[in-house]
Parts: C-alpha cells; structure tokens; sequence
C-alpha cells in the first residue's frame, strides 16, 4: 500500500519528524532561510497528501484548487493568515495551527520589546562598540521607565494575557482592548477594558498583538498615532498588516509617539532601506517572536502529529475552527 506523501516548505530538524516518516513519504525543502519558490510549493502541493507550511507560505485558491489529495496543512504559526481557510473548508481540508506551545516565548519576546525600546538597549549597545563611550554622563542614553507605568494591550488573547502577567510584575496599570471583553482576565490581572482610542490616548506603551482580519487591517493609521500619547512607545508583535508603516514613519518624524518596538512588517523582510531602519528611536527584530529553540521544537513536532493523525484517520489536536 502507498504512504501517503507529505512536503514540508522549510528545513525542520530531523529529530521532530519521527512520527511523521513512520507513516508517510516526507519531502523537505533543504533550507531554513530561503522560501521554497512558489512554482516547486505549486507542483509539490499537487501531489501532497499534507502540507507543513509556514506563514510566509500563501496557501490560496490557486493552489488549493490543484491539489486533489490534500487532506491537511499544518501551519507552523498560531496565526494562519496566509491560507484560504473558507476555501480548504470546502474542499474538506483541514487546516492545524500550533497556538499554545508558543504563548510565553512569544509574550517574553514582546515585554523585550518594551524593555529595549524604553531604555534604548540596543542604541546603547551600539554606542559602546563604536567606541563612542567616552565618560559617563547624568542624562547620557536615558530613556523611560516602564515600572508603574501604563500598558495597553491591543488583542487579548492568550498572548496579550501573558504579556499582562509580566505587565503585572512591573508594577503596570493594564488596560486592553478586544473584540470581546475578558471578565477572568479583568479579574485575575486587574485590567481594564477600553475603547480602542480611549486605550490609545492613556497608554504609555501600546502593545499590538491582534490577529490579522479585516477589522484589523491597517487599525494602527494616522488617526491612531495622533490619538497616542507623545511619550508613548508603540510595539508591534503581532501582525505587520496592522500598522500603516507610513503612517507610523511619520509619527516617528513629528515626534507624536516617541519610539516604536516592531517584530513584524508589513512586507518582510522589511526593505534594507525602509526609513523605519535608520531611526535610532525604533528597534526592529527579525519576527522572532517564537524564536526559542525549546519552543520552535515543539511547534514543528505538534504541526508533524497533526498532519500524522489526520493522515491516520484521527483527529488532530489543534485544528483551525
């Protein structure tokens, strides 16, 4: 009998594929930093009986629609954005995401963002390499308290509630906004709920971390900037698609919020030359929100056990609902 064949679109480590090649042909695209070409991700979808993709994989009608054996992605992100979710429904494809394993990797990473931006680490850093550190000065490379200040935290999902957390051991009043209110969060974390603009106007730091939608598609625009305060740092951990880069390039010019921590891009990689790189007031990551070893195992080892029970005929564990 043929095993079903299955084509992963980046390098895993072999040691999280065990399950996997017990119970099917696994193909891998061999590198880690380069993504498979949308011609080879097309002819391997053709074939495939599963699919592990990564959110900078867009899996479409276009290739939906050719791939007569799919019978499952398994996206290696908790968001899943990137694929045609109605479509594969109807198609009867499951699509798994990997959300849980990731929350606290993802939280510490974004309180990072917060640290570093306040207190301008990684200017610092730099200043002491190039040699500028000449004497120590009362003012020199200050930034801004986060203790006792204000958080407000745009998506309160299972993230954004870890964020509160190391929010609460700071010492921060924690405000939030989200398409449905949290009564044990407001309970257990002390937060508050806002209106998406009252939440913008009284928060010393404005924490992003919605999934993308339509309602959320741009939600961080010229008017959201203008309503934040001119002290306020802006942190993006979420979704890229959800800041009008332009729109936060001129916040940073006028100087209407004063620093911005971004994990994410509209486009990424993010342009070598886009403005947004030369500030000394912005500090930018590679999307490495997850990027813990320890977690990035364990996402690829739930993505390979969902495609694995689906291909066994069992239900997977993390289905996208």
């Amino acid at each position: 009998m043929q095993r079903p064949y299955v084509f992963i679109t980046r390098k895993l480590p072999d040691e999280t594929l065990v399950e996997l090649n017990q119970i099917a042909e696994v193909n891998m695209w061999p590198y880690e930093e380069e993504a498979v070409p949308r011609d080879v991700l097309l002819a391997e979808a053709s074939k495939a009986d599963g699919l592990l993709t990564m959110l900078s994989d867009n899996i479409d009608a276009e290739l939906l629609q050719q791939a007569s054996s799919l019978k499952v992605v398994g996206n290696l992100a908790v968001g899943y954005d990137n694929i045609d979710i109605k479509l594969a429904s109807n198609l009867g494809i499951t699509v798994c995401n990997t959300p849980d394993v990731l929350t606290d990797s993802t939280a510490d990473l974004a309180f990072s963002l917060i640290l570093a931006t306040a207190r301008r680490i990684v200017e610092s850093a730099n200043y002491v390499k190039e040699g500028k550190w000449n004497s120590w000065g009362p003012l020199l490379l200050a930034g801004a308290d986060v203790h006792h200040k204000t958080i407000g935290i745009v998506g309160m999902g299972r993230i954004g509630e870890a964020v509160a957390r190391r929010a609460k051991g700071f010492d921060m009043k924690i405000l939030y906004h989200n398409r449905n209110r949290k009564p044990e969060a407001e309970l257990s974390l002390d937060a508050e709920y806002k209106d998406f603009h009252e939440l913008l106007k009284q928060s010393d730091f404005v924490v992003s971390l919605a999934p993308l939608t339509a309602e959320t598609k741009g939600m961080f625009n010229r008017e959201a900037f203008q309503s934040m305060k001119d002290s306020a740092i802006f942190i993006n951990a979420g979704r890229g698609a959800s800041v009008d880069e332009d729109a936060l390039v001129e916040a940073l010019e006028n100087k209407r919020i004063a620093g911005a921590g971004l994990d994410v891009f509209e486009k990424e990689p993010i342009d070598p030359k886009h403005p947004l790189l030369s500030m000394k007031q912005v500090v930018t990551l590679p999307h490495i929100g997850s990027a813990s070893v320890e977690t990035r195992m364990k996402m690829a080892a739930l993505a390979c056990r969902n495609i694995a029970n689906i291909l066994n005929g069992k239900e997977p564990e993390t289905p996208v609902k």
